[in-house]
């Protein structure tokens, strides 16, 4: 590819051609503010509207300053990234911005996280020459999953690209013009009155507190202090590949074993871990492919394949909203997350002779559509959630912060027993390609009778949007394809709906990356490379395991035993299976 030569700030810079100035100062170190810009390199996000216009330069020979993330490097350009007039420029813009933005800080939930917050600090602004700016008539909204309070929105645009370009779900989006401009849903329509999958990926990228959590921090902390309830947690597997970072480890740090004495720390009466449940996911899930394929090859024209996997509830909410007319094709198997509650409460809690009502089962998930999960009305017994409340990856690290609990010095314990033994299957769930695998390694001894020539199906893994490949099925070609971010998997169901699909199992999951990317994980500011460092930290808990088969967990085959009986029996359809709804709506703009 042709170079091009240029000055930055005095220093020879060699790029590719159609490379941004943004891009080619970072390239040697030099930092341009932004707020707008977003850029995950090896995914599919990319956001650059040139809104904020915090990221402006001098180049010698144009009159007016240009936004260097939408500016092209042209041969023998001089560009100035930190001149007076530069400088001035960016305060200016700043300075704007805070005309109409809340002052708020110390009780907005991005405090210390604020993207805006930091480029004050980084522009010296201490004092607000434009006051008084009107905050338009912008609806705030709580939903189970996502607070909008949108007089903190700077019009960045972020999640409106993450919305419709990267999950092509379309619940936001820029209405009215001028000074009345919003981000929202539609003119009179609230978050929950459209199709919003509750993904989170718009919390993810809002650099202010416009797009939250819904918070449930303060619920559990009242929950863990009061004696007549015993409070059970399940931290799911991406978040033992993350939590690190928000106490100051390098991205990809596994703190498994630290995450378990955190939690006992914390006061919680049992700590499990979600990786059990994942390996049951996969018995039932395994099964259900296993059952599907039999049927198929004995010319059962009634099956419906590709199957398609069911764990990841915003993927769920999205095939419910988009193609209620394949709700066929999914796996009825439960999230592991609904798994466990469902077994927690009936299994364990049968054992251990504690009534339900006194069970408070709190999953620790870096999704926040795990928080609009756990309300479905189908996931309920008697009234009653199977799991009471979920909460994020970040909520945990600001309780354990609360809780003044020095989380990098504590020493590492094991979960609690039965529901938290796990193999390496149940590991690299929280990434892309990871639930495939998992099925994989037990689809193939159940099929075959034969134990694997190779544990790790390489074929799946990666971080490509769509990826396929095709099994040797002990001599049938088993024909899987992997798909991450809901624009991909919108990709994938419009051709299973105009008949071009040719596979038997398909992965979905919503979030870029899968759940290391998760809506509730800590913040990456777009860094794929932090992305990378946590499913490699997964992959690598996976290979350390004694135990890598699902079907090998030894807690896994006595539940069955004791209580199941065996996958897709009368109990296990009644307490792991699911349905899908009908949920549809049209939107009006």
């Amino acid at each position: 590819m042709e170079n091009i030569n240029l000055k930055i700030d005095n220093h020879e810079v060699s790029v590719p051609k159609g490379t941004m100035i943004l891009e080619a100062a970072a390239s040697i170190g030099i930092n341009i503010p932004t707020l707008c810009h977003l850029n995950l390199r090896g995914t599919c996000v990319q956001n650059r509207p040139a809104s904020c216009r915090l990221c402006v330069v001098e180049v010698q020979g144009r009159r007016n300053l240009a936004p260097a993330c939408e500016t092209k490097c042209m041969p023998d350009m001089v560009v100035s990234t930190n001149s007076m007039r530069v400088i001035k420029a960016r305060k200016t813009i700043a300075e704007l911005i805070l005309s109409d933005h809340p002052n708020d800080c110390l009780t907005c939930p991005k405090c210390g996280e604020c993207e805006l917050q930091a480029l004050i600090t980084r522009l010296n602004i201490t004092v607000m020459p434009f006051k008084d700016g009107a905050l338009s008539q912008r609806k705030r909204e709580l939903t189970c999953s996502i607070t909008r309070n949108m007089d903190k929105c700077i019009y960045c645009r972020r999640c409106e690209t993450m919305c419709n370009d990267v999950q092509t779900v379309g619940a936001l989006g820029a209405v009215r013009r001028g000074f009345d401009t919003t981000i929202a849903p539609s003119f009179d329509k609230m978050l929950k009155d459209t199709n919003c999958t509750s993904c989170g990926q718009c919390v993810a990228v809002c650099p202010t507190g416009a797009l939250t959590e819904h918070d449930n921090t303060d619920q559990l902390m009242d929950d863990l202090r009061n004696p007549d309830k015993i409070v059970i947690a399940q931290p799911a597997p991406a978040v033992r590949a993350a939590l690190g970072e928000e106490f100051g480890m390098t991205a990809g740090t596994l703190v498994t074993g630290k995450l378990a004495t955190a939690l006992r720390e914390l006061g919680f009466n049992y700590v499990f871990d979600t990786d059990f449940a994942a390996d049951l996911t996969i018995m039932e899930e395994g099964y259900e492919i296993l059952d599907r394929l039999k049927r198929h090859m004995a010319g059962d024209k009634s099956v419906k394949l590709p199957i398609m996997t069911s764990c990841c509830p915003g993927w769920v909410n999205f095939y419910e909203h988009e193609f209620p007319d394949l709700l066929d094709y999914p796996s009825t198997a439960r999230s592991p997350q609904a798994m466990f509650g469902a077994i927690a409460k009936s299994y364990w809690a049968e054992k251990m002779g504690i009534p339900r009502e006194k069970l408070v089962v709190v999953s620790i998930m870096p999704c926040l559509a795990k928080k609009y999960e756990v309300t479905r009305e189908e996931l309920k017994h008697g009234g009653l959630p199977d799991v009471d409340y979920s909460i994020s990856t970040r909520e945990l690290a600001r309780i354990l912060k609360r809780a003044n609990i020095g989380f990098a010095g504590l020493p590492d314990s094991d979960f609690d027993k039965p529901l938290g033994e796990s193999t390496g299957a149940g590991a690299i769930f929280g990434t892309t390609g990871g639930v495939l695998e998992a099925a994989l390694r037990t689809v193939y001894e159940e099929y075959s009778g034969k134990p694997l020539p190779r544990i790790e199906f390489s074929e799946v893994r990666g971080m490509d949007g769509i990826r396929e490949a095709t099994i040797d099925l002990n001599g049938f070609p088993l024909k899987v394809c992997v798909a991450h971010t809901l624009g991909n998997a919108r990709r994938i169901m419009n051709m299973l709906r105009s008949g071009q699909l040719d596979y038997h199992v398909v992965e979905v999951m919503a979030c870029p990356g899968g759940c290391v990317g998760g809506g509730g994980q800590p913040y990456h500011h777009g860094q794929v490379e932090v992305l990378k460092a946590r499913q490699k930290a997964l992959y690598s808990e996976d290979e350390h395991k004694p135990i890598r088969k699902s079907h090998e967990n030894p807690d896994i085959q006595k539940l069955y035993e004791e209580y199941l009986g065996a996958p897709l029996s009368e109990r296990s359809e009644e307490l792991l299976h699911t349905h899908y709804i009908d949920k549809s709506i049209k939107m009006t703009w």
